[in-house]
């Protein structure tokens, strides 16, 4: 694994494989406390079984929605709150997005990691503002970025003397509707000697469909998965769910959260036939 610092500092908490994957999992968006339990509760404890280092994420607010009409959020204050008591009760790293300048230092007062969506990874004053909260920066390569210019992005991190980077591919656009996964992404993101993810939800999107809901196709996130580990991804970021029908944001791409052991168990044996 690249950075041993930055993987000791996330989960010195955690008994973990040094060789194995880490996963950044969880829900799309904080919808309730309950919520938030069930997925922390039940993706530590196969973290743990599996020696899985884990880091649970939660977007406490939806900024980017294709509708006026869809779910934003439970109020910010209170949604940090809570991910931030997920942290201390299980002892595990935490993550959230941030938007702008101005939501990275109150956002840095909750968490472990500060993830820049696809969208905004360009922004520079917004990534001038997380690197100088000291925290981990994850950035996730634009739609329509390839995976070699993702250097600027580091270069502006690291211009801020913040060493702490990840970087996480989620597919390129294609046409208007659907996405696909360039695999060449991951070592290209890797030669900045950073750790490369792969978001294996987002990257199955569907978006601008004609109801203004996105669509998704769940039933490759193995696949993806699977790829990734096998072109050498450092980390996996799986959005999940106990009920995907009925989530508020992204339940058209989110995993079950009862396919994610079994899952989790055959992506660890792919890991340790390949290292």
């Amino acid at each position: 694994m690249p950075q041993p610092d930055l993987y000791h500092n996330l989960f010195s908490s955690q008994q973990y494989d040094k060789n194995n994957f880490f996963l950044i999992a969880g829900p799309c968006v904080v919808e309730s406390a309950e919520l938030l339990e069930e997925v922390a509760y039940t993706v530590s404890g196969i973290c743990k079984k599996l020696a899985i280092p884990y880091i649970f994420k939660a977007s406490y607010k939806k900024a980017n929605r294709t509708s006026a009409n869809s779910f934003t959020g439970i109020g910010d204050e209170k949604a940090l709150g809570l991910i931030q008591a997920i942290g201390k009760k299980y002892h595990i790293p935490l993550t959230t997005d941030v938007h702008t300048a101005e939501e990275c230092a109150i956002a840095a007062q909750y968490v472990d990691v500060l993830q820049i969506p696809a969208f905004l990874c360009r922004q520079t004053d917004l990534l001038i503002a997380a690197a100088q909260t000291g925290k981990v920066v994850n950035v996730k390569k634009g739609q329509f970025l390839s995976g070699e210019s993702m250097r600027f992005a580091v270069e502006k991190l690291r211009n801020e003397g913040n060493e702490k980077i990840m970087l996480t591919e989620r597919g390129t656009t294609f046409g208007y509707h659907d996405l696909v996964v360039d695999f060449r992404n991951i070592p290209l993101m890797k030669a900045n000697d950073v750790p490369a993810v792969m978001d294996c939800t987002h990257s199955l999107q569907q978006p601008n469909q004609s109801g203004g809901v996105t669509g998704g196709n769940p039933g490759m996130i193995e696949t993806i998965a699977k790829c990734a580990i096998a072109a050498g991804a450092d980390g996996l970021f799986i959005e999940t769910h106990p009920q995907p029908a009925v989530a508020k944001s992204d339940g058209a791409n989110m995993l079950q959260l009862d396919k994610l052991e079994e899952m989790l168990e055959k992506l660890v044996k792919l890991r340790s036939a390949i290292i």
